[in-house]
């Protein structure tokens, strides 16, 4: 039995959370898995796994077991980089997760000029709206929108951008003047996910919560702009969404004194050991293209 491919395959399995999602992670078949996960329970004489039909739960053995099991690969993974001269020159596969709208548009575009200036670079793009782990997921940089709670992550302040209020010229224009937050009562507005459950500001030192009548409601980003784009009410997006349509004229942003004050971007990464020349080299690649980007959104709203 090949203990290292054993340990990588139960790894898998409990990060998947299940045998079948586990054997598509590896691109194994579930057999397969199942029989090296098997093989390694009989070597270790203790079973690792309590299975269900649909989940695994680890056994206190298993706990220990995985737990080490992660700290072997880790320090074998860290000595290949050594062996490999990563440390010395920027090469080997980055992987970087970045949320999908605002990878798609800023990040993504940064990352390929960056291989396109380092050839023995290679990428694995991870896009998620969802908080990826980055050490258990085996990703080297994330770049984070908001404020970063407290972890042992390290983290590099690439810009900001802001949640802004805005309508179409058309809905403006044919209804009641919108002065201030205290004024959305009296309008339509959209509703998306977070977005609308509450709509907060601050005005002459002053928080509010403010609403508008739910005229349409969305689950998505798209459908968010698609709406307000149509004139049907007041929305409010990240202006890294609508800066176009503000520099066009599509949109216009209301109540600016009012929404608020702008939030961080950061790239962050874990600090275990030595870090590798290709994450370093990305940062000081990425950081002053991304501030760079956002501060353009500034000359829209």
């Amino acid at each position: 039995m090949d203990r290292l491919d054993a340990m990588r395959v139960i790894l898998a399995v409990v990060d998947a959370g299940s045998l079948s999602a586990g054997s598509r992670v590896l691109s194994s078949p579930l057999a397969s898995v199942s029989r090296k996960v098997a093989e390694l329970e009989r070597h270790l004489g203790t079973n690792l796994l309590v299975r269900t039909s649909r989940k695994i739960q680890l056994t206190d053995a298993g706990r220990d077991y995985v737990e080490s099991a992660r700290r072997i690969i880790a320090d074998l993974e860290e000595t290949e980089r050594r062996a490999s001269g990563e440390y010395q020159t920027p090469r080997g596969e980055l992987s970087i997760t970045m949320p999908i709208e605002f990878g798609a548009k800023f990040v993504i575009p940064i990352a390929l000029a960056f291989i396109e200036a380092h050839p023995d670079v290679t990428l694995r793009l991870v896009t998620s709206d969802r908080l990826v782990q980055l050490v258990d997921e085996h990703v080297d940089v994330a770049i984070r929108l908001g404020s970063l709670p407290d972890s042992a992550l390290f983290a590099v302040k690439a810009g900001q951008f802001r949640l802004i209020t805005c309508a179409a010229p058309g809905y403006l224009e044919r209804c009641k003047p919108l002065a201030s937050p205290r004024d959305l009562p009296e309008h339509d507005g959209i509703m998306f996910g977070p977005l609308g459950m509450f709509w907060s500001y601050r005005l002459d030192n002053e928080d509010l919560i403010c609403m508008p009548r739910a005229k349409v409601s969305v689950n998505s980003a798209a459908g968010n702009l698609a709406a307000v784009l149509g004139g049907v009410g007041i929305a409010r997006l990240f202006d890294y969404q609508v800066s176009e349509h503000l520099k066009s004229g599509a949109l216009v942003r209301v109540l600016p004194d009012a929404d608020g004050e702008p939030r961080p971007i950061h790239i962050v990464y874990p600090r275990q050991g030595l870090l590798p020349l290709k994450v370093r080299a990305f940062i000081d690649w990425a950081a002053p293209r991304l501030r760079a980007a956002c501060s353009g959104l500034d000359d829209c709203v």
